[in-house]
């Protein structure tokens, strides 16, 4: 078996094995040892692009759904899990917060691109 020592995505050393899969509790990574060394050729480009979670681009007016519960600040309640978004608007927002949309029984608001997938 392959030594595996550091998590290909944040480089944490503290990883464990889960059957087939390597885990880092750090990041929530999961890979075989096989495609660590896949993951080590591929590096995360910068080339200006927005993209989601699952690193397609995005585009002014495309659909999105989120993939994880976001709570809004100021407030009790929070944006659930699948709810859709129509028609974002990709902005260069300083504080990571990349998409602009309006959200059904919200109103206006920002969102981070890692928390949604394209629709």
């Amino acid at each position: 078996m392959e030594t595996v020592t550091n998590c290909p995505k944040c480089n944490s050393e503290n990883i464990y094995q889960d059957g087939l899969l390597w885990v880092c509790p750090e990041c929530s990574y999961e890979w075989t040892p096989s495609t660590k060394a896949v993951a080590a050729e591929v590096e995360d480009v910068d080339d200006g692009l927005i993209r989601d979670s699952n690193g397609t681009v995005l585009a002014d007016g495309d659909a999105v759904t989120v993939i994880k519960e976001l709570r809004i600040k100021g407030s009790s309640s929070a944006v659930k899990v699948g709810t859709k978004v129509k028609n974002i608007r990709l902005t260069d927002g300083h504080d990571g917060h990349n998409i602009s949309c309006k959200i059904d029984g919200f109103g206006a608001m920002n969102l981070k691109s890692e928390f949604v997938r394209k629709a």
